[in-house]
């Protein structure tokens, strides 16, 4: 279609969601809103579809969702083109996320057996004649409420996992990105045509509300932190449980022996990349002082250098026109507080659009620092050196992800930043890894996606044991006799009682 709205803002019309360009205001399609009924009922339809997909095994689920990797990487050109037009998403980081999220999908479909199989575990010692098995079997149906700033990625990293576990998915998309969430689940439809097995519901948030309290077995959650107390409320009442993936203040340090030219590169990417609209991008930079003038020399430069536009630019539009005031308030609050622009500023917001902008003398209780700004900012603070870079990374409430930049002791700097995931010497690289987790901790959100974590996030641990022999020691029974349970004590104390490493386990 080509007719215009206000940019960017989703609007209900006639029972449809109406979809817009956010720079443009053109118009990409118009989608049914799910009431609360239509959410109950494509639950219901998943029931049977969860079971036949389940009943298919891994091998199964592995050959039908490696179809529809195939079909999404045949077209990835297609999938980054309509992540501009709806997103404002540059089309060459549509690639990007495109590219990662099949790999993703590869991943999960390939080492779903082997982390989720049914597998021999050790027994106790005064349980000899049983054999023990554990299994991860899956919920059901589980339901999946997505973001718009990566429409692709972030929602299949929870349905592509909780899809190679066997579970049936029922997907509700961001209402500023629901042409691109049709578009995955047409596809997956196409690959896998026989069951209803990833089903999708349009709507605003009122349809998210609807499908927590729809019936399905888990919710898995991206988006606000905010938004994820009330998912969690909304599922407490039913004892559902949640997968909550929010908001994000990463942090990044910056040691004097960094290689300072990858730090500002890594510094760049990880602020700007997306026009800042990433929950683990980089939006405090902690330098250490040493090299503090250094680095900023070459940080500015390259911002500076990025393009802001249509498609083929570095730094697209803001894709909820409400959040350029969220980044508008929070500059001029670093400015009012002492803080200065050494590039960008207020100038730099023209909506839809803000340019780069660094911030520097920051104080840390200003909400430039303390808050998500969700925009292409950054604030680079002067530190003494790099654990006191490390020590104001930690004391957000946040604890997404984050960065380290040191030629020696990154490992160790890494392990001490209180975030889910950290990446040395590189900025976001831990979310293109799928066998490692993603997730973060405070209030940043619960759960884990993508890896083997992401794996079990979306199953039941199932526990049996078997008795293969008689019992010598019949200690689970009434038909012990006394001198029996003499001799349990006896051999408790034997394999318990003395203290050290040299104790049996």
């Amino acid at each position: 279609m080509t007719s215009t709205r206000t940019a960017g803002v989703p609007a209900v019309e006639g029972g449809a969601l109406i979809s817009t360009n956010p720079a443009t205001g053109v118009e990409v399609g118009r989608f049914p809103v799910a009431d609360a009924a239509a959410v109950a009922a494509a639950v219901q339809r998943a029931r049977p579809a969860a079971e036949w997909w389940a009943g298919l095994g891994f091998a199964g689920r592995r050959d039908r969702l490696l179809r529809w990797r195939s079909a999404l990487a045949r077209r990835v050109d297609e999938l980054a083109e309509l992540i501009n037009a709806e997103g404002g998403k540059p089309v060459a980081e549509g690639i990007v996320e495109a590219a990662a999220t099949v790999d993703h999908i590869a991943w999960a479909a390939r080492n779903a057996r082997r982390v989720l199989r049914l597998r021999r575990v050790r027994t106790s010692s005064l349980l000899l004649e049983f054999a023990a098995y554990v299994e991860y079997q899956p919920y059901g149906v589980v339901g999946v409420i997505g973001p718009w700033n990566y429409p692709v990625f972030t929602p299949v990293g929870s349905i592509g996992y909780a899809l190679a576990a066997g579970n049936a998915v029922v997907f509700k998309p961001s209402e500023y990105t629901p042409a691109v969430g049709q578009w995955l689940v047409d596809r997956f439809a196409e690959a896998v045509p026989e069951q209803p097995v990833l089903q999708i519901v349009h709507g605003t948030g009122t349809t998210g509300a609807a499908l927590c309290t729809a019936g399905v077995d888990k919710v898995a959650f991206t988006g606000s932190t905010a938004t994820g107390r009330k998912i969690m409320a909304a599922c407490a009442g039913t004892l559902t449980p949640v997968l909550l993936e929010c908001g994000g203040k990463d942090a990044m340090i910056v040691a004097a022996d960094a290689d300072l030219d990858a730090a500002a590169a890594a510094a760049t990417w990880g602020g700007l990349t997306n026009a800042g609209q990433s929950c683990i991008g980089v939006e405090r930079v902690y330098v250490a002082d040493a090299v503090y003038d250094d680095f900023l020399a070459r940080l500015v430069p390259r911002a500076q250098r990025l393009s802001m536009g249509a498609a083929g630019t570095d730094i697209g539009p803001i894709t909820m026109p409400a959040q350029v005031e969220v980044i508008s308030g929070h500059i001029a609050d670093a400015l009012a507080r002492g803080g200065r622009a050494v590039l960008g500023g207020p100038e730099a917001v023209a909506a839809p659009y803000v340019g780069p902008t660094i911030l520097v003398d920051v104080p840390e209780d200003s909400t430039a620092v303390r808050e998500e700004t969700f925009g292409p900012t950054l604030t680079v603070t002067r530190v003494a050196d790099a654990q006191e870079g490390v020590r104001l990374a930690n004391a957000s409430r946040y604890g997404l992800g984050s960065a380290v930049f040191a030629r020696r002791g990154g490992m160790a700097l890494a392990r001490r930043l209180r975030s889910g995931m950290t990446s040395v010497n590189s900025a976001m690289t831990f979310a293109g890894v799928p066998a490692l987790p993603f997730g973060g901790v405070g209030d940043s959100g619960i759960g884990r996606i993508h890896g083997a974590d992401g794996l079990r996030e979306f199953t039941r641990p199932k526990a049996i044991t078997r008795r293969r022999a008689p019992s010598v020691l019949p200690s689970m029974s009434f038909d012990r006799t006394p001198a029996q349970v003499r001799l349990i004590a006896r051999v408790v104390r034997l394999l318990h009682g003395r203290s050290g490493r040299h104790a049996s386990n």
